[in-house]
């Protein structure tokens, strides 16, 4: 029973779909073009990704590690390597600021890797090109590409951030624990110009297209751009969805699976104060499920130091795509203190006072609350 309603409401869904959202996502707004390039640079590191976990990890996920030659390795590398090399040739002056450098690939030691990397790299450059996309951004048959120009193009995203400029934000595998078990990760790419992130494409090759139907088809991009709305995909790159565009039946929090950078207690004092249903999940893939209606806040605090550890330092590339996903959307984020997001103090975002992310201002100021009266809880517990 439970099969034929879901199945009755992925074809109404569908068919909704086609009826009120049979859009472009190509036009003549503003930041058209960085939007096309965006889109095909991340569907096409998505095709990486997903070609390295169905021949190097699956079924082996038990032996799996983030070194040397483990699978993750490989498609952070190659995924980094295909959107550089499009945004290098689409926008030759823009800095990028990635997670990878091709130094270790260089070396001799790592030559079966290197090959491996350029071979995969190779191929989703290579492919044909779909609507939307150009040949001179590297793309297509007729193109050659040359190990050392690829490992160049690795090396594009050692730009060091900063105000006052334009930069591109890439991260070819976030959530590496959740893309080796087969779970949630993400291909994140963003645009920040002044410290204001403008554009936002991110990639979730094993995210349901329907909340309503989790066994249905899977992979999604999901793509914003600054006063434009907030938009989901397909991986093919058809059949544009506004969001948000569905209304979970829980009201949830979400949250990391990872334990060692966010504070797991506190979120669940939170949870509990808000009367909301915890769920853990990889990736900025959170984000793009907060932004279509499956949940109502996601929260990230700080993990509690230990000693003279010093804090887990975010990132930019791991918040900017999805911040102005949620913001398009319609929702709200900041710091847990309700303190607006900095994104021009360089490759990371200052001091780690956490993230909150809602579907709407009026519960943003409750999440906020509760955040407070939930630390208190917490530092008295502790001096007792």
């Amino acid at each position: 029973m439970l099969h034929h309603a879901s199945k009755h409401l992925s074809i109404h869904f569908r068919n909704t779909t086609r009826r009120l959202f049979s859009m472009s996502l190509v036009s003549h707004e503003a930041f058209s073009v960085e939007k096309r390039v965006a889109i095909a640079a991340v569907r096409r590191a998505c095709v990486v990704t997903s070609t390295v976990f169905n021949q190097l990890v699956r079924d082996r996920t038990d032996t799996l590690r983030k070194e040397d030659e483990s699978p993750v390795t490989v498609g952070d590398y190659a995924a980094q390597a295909v959107v550089n090399t499009v945004l290098r040739n689409a926008f030759p002056k823009d800095p990028i600021i990635g997670e990878e450098g091709a130094d270790a690939l260089r070396q001799e030691s790592n030559a079966r890797l290197r090959e491996r990397v350029v071979a995969l790299a190779t191929n989703a450059l290579k492919g044909d090109l779909i609507d939307g996309e150009e040949a001179q951004w590297g793309l297509g048959s007729q193109h050659e590409l040359s190990s050392e120009a690829l490992l160049q193009a690795i090396d594009e995203g050692n730009d060091t951030g900063g105000p006052n400029k334009r930069m591109w934000t890439v991260d070819p595998i976030d959530g590496t624990k959740g893309f080796l078990r087969g779970g949630q990760y993400a291909v994140c790419l963003s645009l920040i110009v002044n410290s204001q992130v403008v554009l936002g494409v991110i990639g979730c090759p094993n995210l349901p297209i329907h909340p309503a139907d989790p066994d249905g088809g899977k992979g999604c991009i999901f793509v914003t751009v600054r006063g434009q709305g907030a938009f989901q995909i397909t991986l093919s790159g058809t059949g544009a969805i506004k969001l948000p565009y569905f209304r979970s039946e829980r009201s949830y929090v979400l949250q990391s699976e990872e334990p060692k950078h966010t504070n797991i207690p506190l979120i669940r004092r939170v949870s509990d104060e808000l009367h909301l249903t915890e769920w853990g999940m990889d990736s900025q893939a959170k984000y793009c499920s907060l932004a279509r209606g499956e949940g109502a806040v996601y929260l990230r605090m700080p993990a509690p130091t230990i000693g003279d550890k010093k804090p887990y330092e975010e990132r930019i590339w791991d918040h900017a795509p999805g911040s102005i996903l949620v913001e398009e959307a319609g929702g709200k984020i900041t710091n847990s203190e309700g303190a607006q997001l900095q994104f021009g103090l360089g490759r990371g975002m200052g001091e780690n006072r956490g993230f909150v992310a809602t579907v709407d201002e009026e519960l943003h100021e409750r999440v906020v609350l509760a955040i407070k009266q939930a630390q208190l809880a917490e530092d008295a517990e502790t001096a007792a």
